[in-house]
């Protein structure tokens, strides 16, 4: 298995609630798809965005790592990409040490 940072905005406009579902949304789909949720950075929150996505200005960013295969990752992008909540992510593969 290979590391992983995923970086995502969320929607500014959900509640508490919806947002811890987004999250545990995602360490569901690396745990479902061979993968191990390592940790999830803290301290970002929300921010105004660079440019407007969707009609928002502004997003919660989250900023996690896990070990995963590539299945995971193609997982996670897909269902990331059709979900309403995600306004945008990147996946990132972290070098070897």
């Amino acid at each position: 298995m290979r590391s992983y940072e995923l970086m995502y905005i969320l929607r500014p406009d959900l509640t508490a609630e919806a947002m811890e579902a987004a999250r545990e949304r995602v360490k569901a789909i690396v745990a479902n798809n061979g993968g191990e949720f390592e940790r999830e950075a803290e301290g970002w929150g929300k921010r105004r965005l660079a440019y407007e996505i969707k009609d928002f200005t502004e997003g919660f960013y989250v900023v996690c790592y896990f070990r995963g295969t590539p299945e995971t990752v193609k997982e996670l992008d897909r269902v990331m990409k059709i979900s309403e909540d995600f306004l945008r992510h990147l996946i990132l593969r972290l070098d070897e040490k």
